[in-house]
């Protein structure tokens, strides 16, 4: 895979995909890490000379302008962290974005509004994706993927712009991979893996495949529940996907079998409302031990007990992969949970990697040195489906 030293950038358009799809409340960004993950690529192309033109998607909107999901605000930010102008266009292929780039000088930028604006960048008909791939391809020389977030997309800007332009990989998917290979060849042990988050079966690949390679896997979050629940202990009204059990039960006898230590909660809290996360008034909740919660509450962040727990397998690591919350970290009464793994992981000697999406958000939330990690990923779905074993059509397509 080539990286942007191998480009002659000076004088050239250079299209960067960049993954920006941060969170928004109206127009105000409630965390740029994604914007920063990205903005010593561009200030490196920008430093030798390039007219960078940036693109990226933001949130789901319907192939189609959607205001609320405009990429304005991030050009603000942009501009901020690079300090110097970001010329933003306001559609992507249009007259806006050709003024925009043709007016650009060597080491100038600009930003195109969102990528999904755009029925073609979605779009599973092969035809219709390259139409568009061909329009972007029309404002730029060079192509460089910096969008790790997006890898694991088959999307046109994702896969199909780089077969019609020269090509590299930013600094940070060239980054972003070099992690993903510590998590998958070489391994420090012990190898020690933390999911939570809602949904097992957003994780049942990982688990799959890491089942051959971890040492401890350790679970929490709303996932937490079908395990116990496969375990045969009352849930209440947690969140439960029955359907997994059979899965999960398959899961726990490999990993019996292999000698990979499955952790599960030894406590949790419980309430029976779900927590108001816009005002975060005080929530009424219980400790209770992981085998006896009440038919009528709802399992919200892992114990005490199972903090500790929790703690206790993550000092002797050598590595360690952490995915999704241990609970509803939004509101503080449920924060605990999640704030006391990624404090062990700050006090770990281990290669530690948070693992994108969620986790990246929680340990910016609540307060957290992101120096103290090994490294934070931007794309938590793209980080999953590598560990997975999956190729990702993005670097696929760098590799090309």
């Amino acid at each position: 895979m080539k990286t942007i030293e191998d480009l002659d950038v000076a004088g050239k358009r250079v299209f960067v995909r960049a993954d920006l799809n941060v969170p928004l409340d109206g127009s105000t960004i409630t965390d740029d890490g994604r914007i920063r993950a990205v903005a010593p690529t561009i200030a490196k192309l920008l430093a030798r000379g390039a007219k960078v033109v940036v693109a990226s998607h933001l949130g789901r909107p319907k192939g189609e302008p959607d205001p609320k999901f405009s990429l304005a605000p991030v050009a603000a930010r942009l501009g901020e962290i690079l300090g110097r102008p970001v010329a933003f266009a306001t559609d992507t292929v249009g007259g806006s974005a050709t003024a925009a780039v043709a007016a650009l000088g060597e080491g100038e930028v600009a930003l195109l509004e969102n990528l999904r604006f755009n029925a073609g960048e979605t779009s599973k008909d092969d035809a219709e994706r390259k139409a568009f791939a061909e329009q972007l391809a029309a404002l730029a020389d060079l192509y460089v993927g910096d969008g790790f977030g997006a890898v694991h997309r088959k999307h046109a800007s994702v896969f199909d712009l780089p077969a019609l332009l020269p090509h590299a990989a930013g600094d940070l998917i060239a980054t972003e991979v070099g992690v993903l290979k510590r998590l998958t060849d070489e391994v420090a042990r012990p190898y020690v893996v933390v999911l939570g988050g809602a949904k097992v079966s957003d994780k049942l690949g990982v688990i799959d495949n890491l089942l051959k390679k971890a040492d401890r896997i350790l679970i929490g979050g709303g996932m937490a529940y079908t395990f116990l629940k496969a375990k045969g202990h009352e849930v209440g009204i947690s969140l439960l996907q029955a359907d997994q059990i059979p899965t999960v039960l398959d899961y726990l006898k490999r990993a019996e079998e292999t000698g990979v230590e499955f952790v599960l909660p030894v406590d949790v809290l419980v309430s029976a409302e779900f927590p108001d996360l816009k005002t975060k008034a005080p929530a009424d909740f219980e400790t209770v031990d992981a085998d006896g919660i009440p038919a009528d509450k709802e399992g919200l962040d892992i114990g005490p007990k199972t903090r500790e727990l929790f703690a206790a397998k993550l000092a002797d690591a050598g590595t360690v992969f952490w995915n999704g919350p241990m609970g509803v970290f939004e509101h503080p009464d449920y924060a605990g949970g999640t704030s006391a793994v990624a404090q062990a992981l700050v006090d770990s000697d281990a290669f530690t990697v948070v693992g994108g999406g969620d986790s990246a958000a929680a340990v910016r939330i609540l307060g957290f040195d992101e120096t103290k990690f090994g490294h934070i990923s931007t794309g938590g779905g793209a980080s999953l489906e590598y560990l997975e074993g999956k190729q990702l059509p993005g670097l696929t397509a760098l590799e090309g």
